[in-house]
């Protein structure tokens, strides 16, 4: 098992020394290179996020286990757009469940490969495994530092990565995955389907 640190309790929900566009980061990339406008979005406290978004999302776990245990079922990842520059690593991604392929986030993801032992970075751009399985497997000690949570409503690129219709409000974070050294592994924005298809 890898060894896993918390800084939640040192990372404050609102980060105003980031602009908005930075602090949403890559979400806000994917956004701007599709010639889109982010969807209305807003920053709240993490005692402000209801559940069972609060119990999904208000901690300093990866996305993956936290998943794997609210649906009591394996994880899986379907890659919806990729691109690399050198180490750094991008992708647009659903999780999915195992058993009915049910869409259980959305998520925008910046992996810096270069932070990754060469058996964990292969895994990743096999593109098989979400991250946080890949960190579990090959041990990888990290730190969890979710910078920010988000109330947001959902427009059709988010509907159709979660299988969704018409206008629906989900909550999400932004989070930052370091290695023991203190050097980013991963900054994630991470959108979580409404409460009633949970």
């Amino acid at each position: 098992m890898p060894e896993k640190t918390s800084r939640f309790q040192n990372a404050p929900a609102d980060s105003p020394s980031l602009p908005f566009a930075a602090l949403v980061h890559p979400l806000e990339d994917f956004y701007k290179r599709g010639g889109l406008p982010l969807p209305p979005l807003q920053q709240v406290d993490g005692e402000e996020v209801p559940e069972p978004y609060k119990r999904l999302l208000v901690h300093s776990n990866d996305m993956t286990s936290t998943l794997e245990r609210f649906y009591e079922e394996p994880i899986q990842i379907r890659v919806l757009s990729r691109r690399q520059e050198g180490n750094h690593y991008f992708r647009e991604v659903v999780l999915c469940t195992q058993t009915e392929s049910k869409p259980v986030e959305f998520g925008a993801i910046r992996i810096h490969l270069a932070h990754f032992p060469d058996q964990a970075k292969q895994q990743i751009l096999e593109e098989h495994w979400p991250l946080g399985r890949i960190l579990k497997d090959c041990a990888v000690s990290y730190s969890s530092w979710p910078k920010a949570f988000l109330k947001l409503a959902s427009d059709r690129l988010i509907n159709t990565a979660l299988n969704l219709k018409g206008a629906h409000v989900l909550y999400g974070r932004c989070n930052t995955l370091l290695n023991a050294e203190e050097l980013t592994l991963a900054e994630i924005v991470e959108i979580l389907p409404p409460a009633e298809t949970a």
